[in-house]
């Protein structure tokens, strides 16, 4: 099968070695790729944007199948398009993917249906959100864009004159750009925050192994949010009974609500929780695998991921009565730029890459790199996943951190405390 993989990032480096350890794929494009996806699949000069452009190329190429690694395509119709053009396409439509492109959508059916999330009020007056906050008083808040911020439009506001700067921010200097021409004022959430992801075809569902996902940019959760510092897998936490009741309570309401807004559901579900001591509650939901969970999540399946996209396209995936894991843990340690989560400092060699893929158990996933004369160079802000599989999580993260160490480059930073149990909040 010719197979074409949309994106360019860690995510889609993931994606890219998962498909193409499936013995269906023959051939594999991503668009536009990178200087790492370019030694492992052929890659098309084409944004992930750019919509018509990829649909003319998949019908030129014969695709068989698109699989959509990035959120901004599915927002923008990319599944739409080809859907019309029969193609086959692994991601849900555009009407579906507003539980991403729209905070205020996805608290909506959130509240409508009644599935567990913070209490919240949504505003697109600068103004009026600052006096509802001034009238309740009551903190710590939350503050978030509506529309996609690359998961940094987010902001945890302690005191009122945070609480204040957060809105001017997102709201009137538009530091996450049309993402913040509305916002998400919620309670916070005290508890242990896990991902949960689950393949659906609209009907059936089917859930993987948990993750926990690093969020902040320091040490013990400090500091602003990032797209992710670092993740683990399976969670230790969410397992048994509590992951039975994130299915029953959460994913399974969802699809079903989705369904009855008119709005079928079809791909990959991320539900980011939090698991409060009144039971889980839903953070947010991401409509495609999440970065870097999916370098956890994807070295560990033994179920082939180009079946799976198939029966999910076509409607099939009850034929699938579970998804195999294999029984080892991964755990993965971002490398981040000088500057990250800010502005990046981009340019700067990197050395040290070769020693750390030989580390037993290890593989990197490049996110922000790109060559430069035959020399790796940093191109962004998170730069570089350094991934591990081991026995137990204790062995993941020995591995990870020992790649780790052996990686060079001008103001590398990262977080040094990836798989150590975090106290709730």
């Amino acid at each position: 099968m010719k197979i074409l993989l949309i994106g360019c990032g860690g995510r889609e480096h993931a994606l890219a070695r998962a498909l193409l350890e499936s013995p269906r794929t023959s051939t594999l494009f991503v668009a536009p790729g990178s200087d790492a996806l370019a030694k492992i699949a052929t890659c098309v000069d084409l944004s992930d944007k750019d919509v018509a452009g990829l649909l003319r190329f998949a019908k030129a190429e014969e695709i068989d199948l698109t699989v959509v690694g990035p959120e901004a395509p599915l927002v923008l119709g990319v599944a739409d398009r080809f859907e019309a053009e029969g193609l086959r396409v692994f991601g849900p439509t555009a009407a579906a993917a507003a539980l991403e492109g729209s905070k205020t959508f996805a608290k909506n059916i959130l509240r409508k249906y009644r599935i567990p999330t913070a209490h919240f009020r949504g505003f697109d007056d600068p103004r009026a959100a600052v006096y509802w906050i001034e009238q309740e008083n009551r903190f710590p808040l939350v503050i978030k864009a509506d529309g996609l911020a690359a998961g940094k439009g987010v902001i945890i506001a302690e005191e009122m004159e945070v609480a204040r700067g957060a809105v001017e921010r997102i709201m009137v200097r538009r530091e996450f750009g049309e993402a913040g021409s509305r916002i998400i004022v919620e309670e916070f959430l005290h508890g242990t925050e896990a991902s949960m992801l689950a393949f659906t075809d609209g009907h059936t569902i089917i859930p993987l192994d948990a993750a926990i996902d690093h969020k902040a940019v320091f040490d013990g959760d400090v500091g602003p949010n990032t797209g992710g510092m670092g993740a683990y897998c399976p969670s230790p936490i969410l397992a048994g009974e509590l992951y039975d009741r994130v299915e029953a309570e959460i994913l399974l309401p969802i699809v079903r609500a989705m369904n009855r807004e008119g709005r079928p559901y079809r791909g990959i579900l991320y539900a980011g929780l939090m698991l409060t001591d009144h039971g889980p509650k839903v953070l947010e939901f991401n409509v495609r695998f999440g970065d870097p969970e999916a370098q956890v999540i994807l070295p560990r399946m033994r179920t082939d991921l180009v079946e799976i996209a198939l029966k999910t396209c076509e409607g099939r995936l009850a034929e699938l009565s579970s998804i195999e894991f294999l029984p080892d843990h991964a755990l993965i340690v971002v490398l981040a730029s000088e500057g990250y989560p800010g502005s990046p400092k981009v340019g700067r060699e990197i050395s040290g890459l070769e020693e750390a893929e030989k580390v037993e158990g290890v593989t990197l996933y490049h996110s922000g790199t790109c060559l430069v004369k035959g020399r790796w160079q940093t191109s962004g802000g998170r730069v570089l996943g350094v991934g591990a599989k081991g026995r137990d999580l204790a062995e993941a993260r020995q591995r990870a951190y020992r790649a780790a160490s052996l990686i060079r480059f001008q103001g590398m930073h990262y977080r040094r405390d990836i798989g150590v149990p975090r106290r709730s909040k």
